[in-house]
């Protein structure tokens, strides 16, 4: 006859009485969608240091997830502007170009198939004279023929 205490499959004397808790992802634990636990590989693989900190990779995620957030929006901006529904690399570098921070950051940066900036030197673009700042001739005098006799 068995035992009750023989019943209780996986107790082990573990606290609980033998329910596994799921694995919590540390950026589920972070609230990020870029990968800190591959981050962490990266920089020990990296050897950038002989250790990295718990708290090294949580924090370098959290940059690169709003630096990726933040060139999408001005993406997608670039985009909905050209009346398209898809992001093109001409998007992502008029994106960048235009904004202060982001083209300090990227300024060596090549993107292929992006193009440059629209520019027109001033002194490139033709005179505006005084008589194409008049108003044109009348059409009433356009519309006087001579007298047929």
């Amino acid at each position: 006859m068995d035992t009750p205490a023989k019943t209780k499959k996986g107790a082990g004397g573990r606290k609980g009485g033998g329910l596994s808790k799921k694995p919590v992802s540390r950026s589920v634990k972070a609230g990020l969608q870029f990968p800190v636990g591959r981050i962490a590989r990266y920089l020990k693989k990296g050897r950038y240091s002989q250790r990295v900190g718990t708290g090294a990779p949580v924090y370098l995620a959290a940059v690169l997830e709003y630096l990726a957030a933040e060139v999408l929006e001005l993406a997608g901006n670039a985009a909905r502007d050209n009346k398209k529904n898809r992001i093109i690399p001409r998007h992502l570098l008029l994106a960048v170009r235009n904004d202060e921070e982001l083209g300090k950051l990227l300024q060596g940066v090549t993107i292929a198939h992006g193009g440059v900036l629209p520019n027109i030197n001033p002194v490139l673009l033709p005179k505006k004279t005084e008589k194409a700042t008049k108003e044109p001739k009348s059409p009433s005098k356009a519309t006087k023929s001579p007298k047929k006799a």
